[in-house]
C-alpha cells in the first residue's frame, strides 16, 4: 500500500554552500605545493593535491598566471566587476551637486509657498507681521 492519499512529503531545499575565498598566502602555498608535486614526478600527485584542496586545475592555472604577471600582489583579492570611473573626490563632488540640486528645489517650493501666503494676506486684507530684517 502506498500510504494515505493527499499526504505530501516535505522537502527542504539545500542551502547553497558559501563561495570559498582564498587569501593571497593560501594561494601562494597551494601554487608552491602544486609545483612541488610536479617536481616530484609522482604520477597523480598533482590531481590528488587538487582534490585534497578542493580546487580545479583551471583555478590553479589562473593563480599561476597572476603570480607570473604581478608577483605575490597579483594573488590578492580584488572586487569583482569594473573599476569605478570616479575616485573618492569625484564621488563626493557628485554627491554634493545632487544635494545642492535637492536644496534648490526645496527653496523654489518654499519661495512659491511664501508668495502664495503674501497673496492670501493681500486678498483677505490681513496685515503681515513686520520682520526685523525688512524695512
Amino acid at each position: 500500500m502506498r500510504g494515505a492519499r493527499g499526504a505530501a512529503v516535505e522537502t527542504v531545499p539545500k542551502r547553497p554552500r558559501p563561495r570559498r575565498t582564498f587569501s593571497a598566502a593560501e594561494k601562494l602555498r597551494i601554487v608552491k605545493k602544486a609545483d612541488a608535486c610536479l617536481a616530484s614526478g609522482k604520477r597523480g600527485a598533482l590531481e590528488a593535491m587538487l582534490r585534497e584542496e578542493g580546487i580545479y586545475s583551471s583555478l590553479l592555472s589562473s593563480w599561476r598566471a597572476q603570480l607570473a604577471a604581478h608577483g605575490t600582489t597579483g594573488l590578492e583579492a580584488r572586487k569583482p566587476g569594473r573599476k569605478s570611473k570616479l575616485d573618492a573626490k569625484d564621488r563626493r563632488i557628485a554627491e554634493l551637486m545632487k544635494r545642492n540640486a535637492e536644496l534648490e528645489r526645496k527653496l523654489h517650493v518654499a519661495d512659491a509657498v511664501i508668495a502664495l501666503q503674501k497673496k492670501a494676506h493681500e486678498i483677505l486684507g490681513i496685515a503681515l507681521p513686520a520682520l526685523d530684517g525688512e524695512s
